[in-house]
């Protein structure tokens, strides 16, 4: 197994969060079943390249794509889900690090080619109608990515504004409550409307959404930028660029396990 796909630190923190595997049978045992690791190390190939998952190279991976794939529908049905479990771990320790700042978050979304259909697909406004979806992101000031959400392309990004600010974890890791919303909120000229600017200040946030018809140049751009670097972060796992699975639930467990590789890459940093 190419330990380079699940370094130590990755498996440590999932190791953790996966379910029991089922006891053997002592009579009529069947094969061995492929351990947990070299599983999640088929996975994170598929994520990485984007190859299909016939594809994947079971002598260099340690286990076949067909068993990489089980064990991703298995640990995404899991109670709770394993991905956004380990999304929120991360996040917490991020912020104990004191790498976290929830006071300015950006959010924004981004159009996908879906090739096989599925659920979450519509006709995309932005690719001549075919059929996409939308990843929709919110980052704090440095970009790190708190929730991600799927639908289908042509969902106006507005209507997905709350629904996004729910996925937000209670983030623990320092004295006090949980944090779960940031105070500021940049967004562009996409989600004016005053309706969601009224929802906004009735949680507390202060919308900070650029105008349409008003000439560029309001200084939003200077903070907003991060969550579009966060899309560039995302869409370096080729498997995102292009949604192939048909099941959204298997892509939004691929889209929070990028989003938790990328907390870790913060994480070390700020080491």
């Amino acid at each position: 197994m190419r330990t380079d796909l699940v370094p130590d630190d990755l498996w440590e923190r999932v190791a953790m969060l996966l379910p029991h595997s089922p006891e053997r049978r002592h009579r009529h045992p069947g094969r061995l079943r492929v351990p947990a690791r070299a599983a999640l190390a088929g996975i994170m190939y598929v994520l990485r390249t984007g190859v299909a998952w016939r594809d994947v190279p079971a002598e260099v991976v340690g286990c076949s794509g067909v068993t990489a794939w089980r064990r991703l529908r298995d640990w995404t049905e899991a109670a709770e889900g394993v991905w956004p479990r380990l999304h929120s771990a991360l996040l917490t320790e991020l912020r104990r690090a004191d790498s976290l700042d929830l006071d300015d978050c950006a959010v924004d979304s981004s159009h996908v080619r879906a090739l096989k259909r599925g659920d979450h697909v519509g006709p995309s406004p932005v690719d001549r109608a075919r059929p996409g979806s939308k990843h929709h992101l919110v980052v704090d000031r440095h970009g790190t990515p708190l929730a991600v959400t799927l639908t289908s392309g042509n969902r106006h990004d507005v209507t997905q504004l709350m629904p996004l600010l729910d996925a937000i974890p209670s983030i623990r890791g320092l004295r006090g409550r949980p944090r779960h919303k940031p105070r500021r909120l940049y967004a562009d000229r996409g989600y004016d409307f005053d309706k969601y600017r009224r929802l906004l200040r009735q949680r507390g946030i202060k919308p900070l959404i650029a105008r349409r018809g008003v000439a560029h140049g309001s200084g939003l751009g200077k903070v907003r930028w991060v969550v579009e670097r966060a899309f560039a972060w995302l869409h370096q796992f080729k498997r995102l660029r292009i949604r192939y699975e048909r099941r959204a639930d298997l892509h939004q467990g691929l889209l929070e396990l990028a989003c938790s590789i990328i907390c870790l890459r913060r994480l070390q940093a700020a080491f």
